[in-house]
């Protein structure tokens, strides 16, 4: 593998639905064998992302090169290195795990000699083997989306593109999935995963783009992305009554820079706000809040994204809704 090669290449993108703008001149590109992550809320334009460079959108401007074929002018030839595992499963719910596995490979243009051993080879490596005369509709979420994955990668591509791939998984499933995605980049695949998840960003990618309305707002490492807010402290506190005035009113006293809620916690972030915690204290005992915990956090990649979007960490753990049809 050539060192620090880029196999994905975006330069400029943009796309419009009507009068939604989903990307805006975005350009990054990916470097082979690494896990690139997309990180944004639902609506960012992190699925318009994957369908244009897996060919099935075509842009309002702008290039994108796949294993150095350019997915507008030669689609064909860029969809031969590339994997696709959507949100909702593609799959055939009356087809059982083998069936579905083989119709892909037939789709891929695998040999005709390799269907059989390449079905039995994915189905074991993905823990699906003794279930593989069973409908993928009796299936649970969790091994529906494994099944995804591996028909993904029945003609062996160099470039996996995962789509919000633990949502709607239960934690045990997600965890197992984020095991299958290490072992993936382990093999030397290049993975281009799409979340909402900031802990799964933090957990699993080499690289971070943040995406917000359609833009990007900065590419970097999730440790060198933490290291902008070094300088920021950050507190958090228990409290209750929780009002919906809360925010405003903290971000109003002097040294306070921006506060997000969090379950059942208040999170402030500022440059000084170790000097500001006499008020903040003041403030919370006049308005007859009662204060449980309040303890000094280090800056987490949520952090950093928070500072550098503007978005509340709560409205990222919005999941979509599943569609029906797709991992249910």
């Amino acid at each position: 593998m050539e060192e620090n090669k880029e196999i994905i290449q975006v330069q400029g993108i943009s796309k419009k639905f009507g009068e939604i703008q989903a990307l805006q001149e975005i350009s990054f590109s990916v470097k082979e064998g690494e896990i690139f992550g997309f990180l944004g809320p639902n609506g960012a334009g992190k699925t318009t992302t994957i369908k244009i460079l897996s060919g099935l959108v075509k842009p309002a401007s702008g290039l994108a090169f796949v294993n150095g074929f350019n997915v507008i002018s030669d689609p064909v030839r860029a969809k031969e290195s590339v994997g696709v595992v959507p949100e909702s499963s593609n799959l055939y719910a009356e087809l059982t795990a083998r069936e579905n596995l083989i119709y892909m490979a037939q789709l891929y243009g695998v040999p005709k000699k390799e269907w059989e051993s390449r079905s039995e080879e994915l189905l074991r490596e993905f823990n699906l083997f003794d279930r593989a005369h069973t409908k993928f509709q009796g299936f649970s979420r969790g091994m529906k989306r494994r099944l995804t994955i591996a028909a993904a990668l029945v003609h062996r591509p160099r470039i996996l593109f995962l789509d919000e791939p633990t949502t709607g998984l239960d934690v045990m499933s997600a965890r197992g999935l984020r095991g299958i995605v290490k072992k993936l980049k382990e093999k030397g695949i290049t993975i281009f995963l799409t979340t909402h998840l900031i802990g799964e960003a933090e957990e699993l990618c080499d690289r971070v783009a943040i995406i917000v309305k359609g833009q990007i707002r900065v590419i970097d490492t999730p440790m060198v992305l933490k290291m902008k807010v070094q300088d920021t402290e950050v507190i958090e506190i228990k409290m209750q009554p929780m009002p919906a005035t809360i925010t405003k009113e903290m971000e109003a006293i002097p040294g306070v820079e921006k506060v997000t809620i969090v379950e059942d916690r208040l999170r402030l972030y500022g440059k000084t706000l170790h000097e500001s915690i006499g008020s903040i204290i003041s403030h919370l005992d006049q308005g007859g809040r009662k204060i449980f915990s309040i303890q000094t956090l280090t800056p987490t990649l949520e952090d950093a994204f928070v500072k550098l979007t503007g978005v509340d960490a709560e409205v990222m753990r919005i999941d979509k809704p599943v569609k029906m049809g797709g991992i249910n």
